[in-house]
């Protein structure tokens, strides 16, 4: 199973097939070019959203110009939302509920965040409630994508149910939990092999789209606070040796 990174929350997950979690591609520093065009959308599967805010979701419509059959998976509201646009090929899921795909069984888990939909672009629309996936892949990983989330207890249970070797945690600070709070879920909540820090932003001299931060920036100044703090989350666990830090590159793919 491959995993590739392609911005502070957007990722690929390989296997038989290929499934992106959150798109978001304009405006998003971590996307390199050759990611953003209409043979990668076109390489796509399936899309799996955590929730409705505009860095998780604007990038949608892009696929789906590309290919209007493909499979959406969403929690409620936000599905429903979708299906009166008019999007064709929604699934509906809720906290706990799950789809079986060819390659992989899919779970959807909670996460402590708020959701909204079109918020940037006028009133938000209520769009149910976040959450995070459990990927269970056959004969391979079972990696747990944590979403937008605070520290909640419910990661012990997801750990003891689902009993995931990856996780990807949101550590970045501001608006969800921070380098400290995701090395507490690490040492104290899940039993994975890997860890892969998550929704942060790269530097001036990381981004492969540096004119895309400053737009970002400019738009949303508060994004500074969230730059460059994978490390962060290594150092907090630096002297845990039964979790292995993860730091993936943005537009970097890693074979696990």
């Amino acid at each position: 199973m491959k995993i590739l990174r392609l911005g502070h929350a957007m990722y690929v997950f390989k296997s038989k097939k290929n499934y992106l979690i959150d798109p978001f591609f304009d405006l998003n520093p971590g996307c390199p070019k050759e990611f953003n065009d209409e043979r990668f959308f076109q390489s796509i599967d399936g899309v799996f959203l955590t929730h409705g805010h505009f860095d998780h979701t604007s990038g949608l419509q892009k696929i789906l110009d590309s290919n209007p059959d493909i499979l959406v998976v969403a929690q409620y509201e936000l599905a429903l939302i979708l299906l009166q646009q008019g999007v064709k090929n929604v699934y509906p899921i809720n906290i706990g509920g799950s789809i079986q795909l060819e390659d992989v069984k899919v779970t959807m888990v909670p996460a402590k965040h708020s959701s909204s939909y079109k918020e940037t672009e006028g009133t938000p629309i209520y769009a149910g409630e976040a959450a995070g996936y459990i990927f269970d892949f056959k004969d391979s990983h079972t990696l747990y994508h944590s979403g937008d989330t605070a520290v909640t207890y419910d990661i012990k249970i997801i750990q003891d149910l689902y009993k995931p070797t990856i996780a990807i945690l949101s550590s970045s600070g501001q608006f969800t939990m921070g380098p400290q709070e995701a090395a507490y879920v690490v040492k104290n909540f899940l039993n994975v092999e890997y860890v892969i820090p998550s929704h942060t932003f790269p530097t001036k001299e990381t981004a492969p789209e540096p004119a895309a931060l400053e737009s970002l920036l400019a738009a949303f100044p508060i994004i500074e606070n969230m730059i460059d703090k994978d490390r962060d989350l290594e150092k907090a666990l630096k002297d845990y040796p039964k979790t292995k830090v993860v730091i993936l590159g943005y537009g970097e793919e890693r074979e696990f």
